[in-house]
């Protein structure tokens, strides 16, 4: 498609603002209480503009500011991929997550990308995906436990116990470091949605947590489907606090109801939301190179970097 001139951006952001104030005047509600509709709206328009069109986005930039998009995948998607999507005019992503190799997660495709990411300028979200429930209810005993590690099983709900989280965490310290992410770097756990939370996956998320803390290396986060952000969010605090920790857990929170890539992350529900994944599982095309990938806002631009404390 042939490239659009810069007065056909500019017209495309101005007919955004105008159609926002027409929308307020008309009643309808475009945001969410206490947002400013008109520039958000523009913003996000904007920054939809951009990257059709490949010129900058002022309004985007500064009204996005602490809305920054990001993408996670399961697979490294490739050098060749990663710069293209990073490089393109207008291309809204600025981090990505980086998968370690974990126990409920064996694709070994990122390891070693971490320099290449950065030199390449992109923010890194480190996600390691312990033990899950699965839907089960985790009736762990050392005889089970045992069996499934003579038959090589390392993602089990009957893993689920505080020894086990004690274990995960040390992995996740020494693929972390092995990486070379520099101290306090922030390492997510993975923990995926529960109609109810057992109490065995508290005693291992929570031993997980302790671990890194008492370790000091880095910092635990954890990624928790809005259904049971609450509760993680709170056992995550307690052991910061526990630990004599100032930080604030850095909560990452999965939910597709009312997701737009305008919104803040605190537009999930959580005022302690630090980033929001509310695409799942979405094509999504740059530079012509189409990928799937879950889509994500954050409030830094790189949510594992220590010294990115408010971008």
């Amino acid at each position: 498609m042939p490239r659009r001139s810069r007065s056909t951006f500019r017209q495309l952001t101005a007919f955004a603002v105008a159609f926002t104030g027409i929308a307020i005047a008309c009643g309808r509600d475009t945001t969410e209480p206490g947002a400013t509709p008109i520039a958000d709206a523009a913003a996000a328009v904007a920054q939809v503009a951009s990257a059709v069109t490949g010129q900058p986005s002022p309004i985007a930039d500064e009204q996005l500011n602490g809305k920054h998009i990001g993408f996670d995948t399961h697979t490294y998607p490739g050098d060749r991929t990663m710069r293209a999507w990073k490089s393109a005019p207008g291309s809204p992503y600025r981090w990505v997550g980086y998968y370690l190799p974990a126990p409920c997660h064996k694709d070994p495709s990122w390891v070693g990308k971490r320099q290449t990411l950065v030199d390449m300028g992109w923010g890194l979200a480190v996600v390691y995906v312990g033990q899950q429930t699965w839907g089960r209810t985790p009736r762990p005993s050392a005889k089970r436990t045992a069996a499934l590690r003579r038959q090589g099983t390392s993602c089990n709900a009957d893993f689920l116990t505080a020894e086990r989280g004690d274990a995960d965490a040390l992995d996740a310290i020494a693929a972390t470091e092995k990486e070379g992410f520099p101290a306090r770097s922030v390492v997510f756990l993975d923990i995926e949605r529960m109609e109810k939370v057992p109490q065995a996956m508290r005693d291992y998320y929570r031993a997980w947590a302790r671990r890194l803390l008492r370790d000091g290396r880095y910092l635990p986060g954890v990624y928790v489907h809005k259904f049971n952000a609450q509760l993680v969010h709170d056992d995550f605090k307690a052991e910061f606090v526990a630990a004599g920790v100032s930080e604030e857990p850095r909560i990452w929170v999965a939910s597709g109801r009312g997701f737009e890539e305008g919104k803040a992350p605190q537009d999930v529900g959580f005022a302690f939301a630090g980033v929001w994944q509310g695409l799942i599982d979405v094509g999504r095309a740059v530079a012509n190179i189409r990928l799937p990938i879950d889509v994500n806002v954050s409030s830094w631009t790189s949510p594992s970097d220590p010294s990115r404390v408010t971008d």
